[in-house]
This record gives structure tokens, sequence and C-alpha cells, in this order.
């Protein structure tokens, strides 16, 4: 049984079958060689870029910049950032529910640009402390950084009233929607945000896809963060320079198989129940487990996803997800890439379920089941 999707979803079989085509009769690379393989291999790429465009309801395709993962864009967006927008002295707001991947890259940003970071809290049932943000923002406050949903907490953020913030303030807002894409429909323009960075791994596309969508003005002044093939207009010795947005984004061979693969992916997501079913029994049945400490809790269901991580009194996580895995059980344990979430809970790890809508409620009661005997194992 399943149940790491907020780590890597399983991929369904329209996806499989398209990247399998691709990869047998579409092989070629893109956008620079004229005969037909070439063509309908560039063809199939930015179709999806296309359909992504409109998923996300972006205001142009051109804005819609294809990378390896969330990491690639979070990585690529913060560069491009830092070069066009940051100087010495200058301020970014992270806050402390993050993934590293929107932790790390502003790190290497400050130190490289001599900037710094301020941390918005969240509080003890993992709520981002909103009313504290007005406060940290001032004149040195160039960027906030928020995901739209937790990878541990399975909270959704208010970043709709985040955003208001940041634009009263003139700052910039960069959202990381790994899991947002997931569970929510995203509308780019109706979130208010300039940056939106998502993988395709997780929302049943094929691995080593990703996607960043910025604000076309935003873009246009970011320089790359690599150089090579097709990411130019022109080439001399004495300098060079770049092709329009997206392709300066895009240096090199891209994923000629995986890309196209977000059209499918997309279509499946559209099709997917909401699961709340599923969510709101495992939700009400963990929190009757005893010594076992939900973290994300909330009295509105509306506002968290079925993402559940815990901690349980006198059993280590690591234990019981060798445990469950004995039982048939694929769950997440760790630090979950959010150490500095870890810390402010004063645990050294959690145990993660996430499901996602292909998991059925028999495999919640047997989740839950096995639980409990793989807790009493252990006390």
């Amino acid at each position: 049984m399943y149940l790491d999707n907020a780590a890597t979803s399983l991929r369904p079989q329209n996806v499989i079958d398209r990247w399998e085509e691709i990869s047998a009769l579409g092989t070629a690379n893109l956008h620079r060689a004229v005969h037909h393989i070439a063509a309908e291999a560039t063809e199939a790429y930015e179709n999806a870029r296309k359909a992504v465009a409109e998923f996300v309801h972006a205001p142009e395709a051109e804005e819609i910049i294809f990378t390896s993962g969330a990491t690639h864009s979070l990585n690529l967006a913060a560069f491009g950032i830092g070069e066009a927008f940051i100087s010495e002295g200058d301020e970014i707001v992270v806050s402390e529910a993050e993934h590293h991947s929107n932790i790390v890259p502003w790190q290497m940003l400050c130190s490289r640009k001599g900037a710094s970071i301020k941390v918005l809290p969240v509080d003890d049932a993992g709520r981002l402390r909103i009313e504290l943000l007005p406060g940290m923002l001032n004149g040195r406050t160039r960027l906030v950084c928020v995901s739209h949903i937790s990878n541990v907490l399975g909270l959704v953020n208010p970043i709709p009233e985040i955003a208001v913030i940041c634009k009263r303030a003139g700052v910039l807002l960069l959202v990381d929607g790994a899991q947002g894409i997931v569970h929510q429909a995203v509308d780019v323009q109706a979130l208010g945000c300039d940056f939106y960075a998502f993988s395709g791994h997780k929302m049943y596309g094929a691995p080593g896809t990703g996607v960043l969508w910025g604000r076309r003005e935003l873009l246009e002044k970011m320089p790359p963060m690599f150089g090579g093939g097709e990411m130019i207009e022109t080439v001399k010795w004495d300098a060079s320079t770049w092709a329009p947005i997206p392709r300066k984004f895009e240096a090199g061979t891209q994923n000629i198989s995986g890309t196209p693969c977000l059209i499918p992916a997309i279509e499946i997501l559209k099709q997917m129940p909401h699961g709340n079913e599923v969510k709101a029994f495992v939700y009400e049945e963990l929190q009757k487990i005893d010594g076992l400490r939900l973290f994300g809790a909330t009295a509105d269901l509306s506002l968290k996803v079925p993402v559940f991580s815990f901690y349980v009194e006198r059993a280590h996580h690591e234990d019981l997800a060798l445990i469950m895995d004995k039982m048939g059980i694929a769950l997440r344990s760790g630090q979950m890439c959010a150490e500095p979430l870890m810390d402010r809970f004063g645990v050294s790890g959690m145990l993660r379920a996430s499901f996602a809508p292909y998991n059925t409620m028999h495999e919640a009661e047997y989740f839950l089941s096995s639980l409990r005997k793989a807790i009493s194992m252990l006390r």
C-alpha cells in the first residue's frame, strides 16, 4: 500500500503510455533540426507548455518555464531574482514551515549578495503567523517565500491574503506549489503571487519534470541561471545575447519524453475526486490513538489536505516505518526535508502518511489498524 504520495505520486497508465510512445517514436532534439521527428517532438513539448499555462491560468504560455522539478525551479528563481532585484542589506522573508528547497536557495543567495533572511513563524498548530507579516516588511524587504501547502503539516496557507500584504508593501511573493498543484485548483492570477513553482512527479507526471511560472515583466529582467544551447539569441567572442522567455531559461537538451507527459497528468488531475471521506476518517481516527501527536491539526478540514504527520510517544518514527513496511505500507519517516520545522516542534523526526485519490477507504482502515499494531509492538 503506497502512502508516500507527498514525496512522489504513482503514475497512471496514460502517462506511462505517453512516455513510452515518445521515447520509442518521437525522440529528437527540440527547437533545432528541421526534420519531421524534431518538429513533432518540439510540438509535443510546446503543447505541454500551453496545457500547463491553461491549467494554472497563466496569462501567457511564454511565462511557463520547464525545469527538472520544483527544486530546480526554486533555485532558478533564487538565482535570477538575486541577480536582478537583491542588493546588499536587503531582506527576504521565508516561512518556518518550508521545505529545504525553499530555504537553502535563499540562504545561498543571501550569502552571495550580502542579504539576510527573516523567518515568518508558525503557531503551535502549525498555522503561519500571518498577523506578524506586515510588521516584518520594510523598505529593505524584497521577497516573501511561502509554500501553498506544507509538505509536513498539510495545511493550506492563505496565499491571497499574503499576496495582498506583499502588494501593499511593494514586495514580491514566491509560492512553492509542490503540494498545492496536487490538492488545489491553482489560478496564479487569483492567488496574486509573482512566482509559482511545482514538480511533475508529485502530480502523476514523469520524474524529472517541473515548472516555474513567473510574471513576464519579472522574468524578462532576470538573467538565466545556465548558459548553453538554445537559450541564446547570438553568440560572439565578446558577448552573447539571450533568447526571449521562456527559452533563455531552458538551456541544453530538455526532457524530451517526460515534459509532454504533463498533458495526460493534468487530465488525470482534473478528474481525480477530492477524497474528503478518507481524509476525514483518517484525521479523526489518528487523534484517538493514545500518545500520538498529530501536527497540522485544524478544526476546519477544508484547510487541510490528506497529509498526516505525527509523532508517537515511546515509539521512534524510523522503527514504526520499518514495521509498517513489513506490513506492506509505504510511509515517509524522518525530517521530511524540513529540519527547521522539526526543531520548532521539538522532535527529531515524524512519521507521515500522505494519501492520494486512488487510496481507498479500505486502505485507510488497514493503515490505521496496522499503525495501532505497530505501536503496541514498540511499547
